[in-house]
């Protein structure tokens, strides 16, 4: 088993692990896609891969909701994972609608300047 300090150390490996996967999810498709879409995808990746869920009753420690749920589903079906699936399918939601919100605020196109009139130019 793991001790306290060990537990606290391994959680914080972990998370480590995936904010850093999310920063080269983000780097890597903010080059080839548009802000919006790579938000998206980035967030629901933070949202899958952070989510903490209690693995059965009576624990006291977290463990990844994914891998919980996974688990859960394989071994003993869908009931006895929606323990896990609720905080998954909120942490998705709350990031689809962040998504959201950052593309229509920080994220949305520039649009180009007003080209300048033909008979704008001064002169004669």
């Amino acid at each position: 088993m793991l001790s306290e300090e060990s537990y606290h150390v391994a959680l914080a490996a972990y998370l480590a692990a995936g904010v850093l996967a999310m920063l080269l999810l983000a780097w890597w498709l903010g080059r080839r896609w548009p802000n919006g879409w790579t938000a998206l995808l980035v967030l629901l990746c933070g949202a899958l891969l952070l989510t903490p869920a209690y693995p059965r009753e009576g624990v006291e420690t977290f463990a990844p909701a994914l891998v919980v749920a996974a688990f859960q589903m394989l071994t003993s079906g869908v009931e006895s994972a929606q323990h896990a699936l609720r905080p998954l399918a909120f942490a998705c939601g709350l990031a689809v609608v962040l998504a959201l919100i950052l593309r229509f605020t920080l994220l949305r196109p520039r649009r180009p300047a007003p080209a300048p009139a033909a008979g704008a130019e001064g002169g004669d």
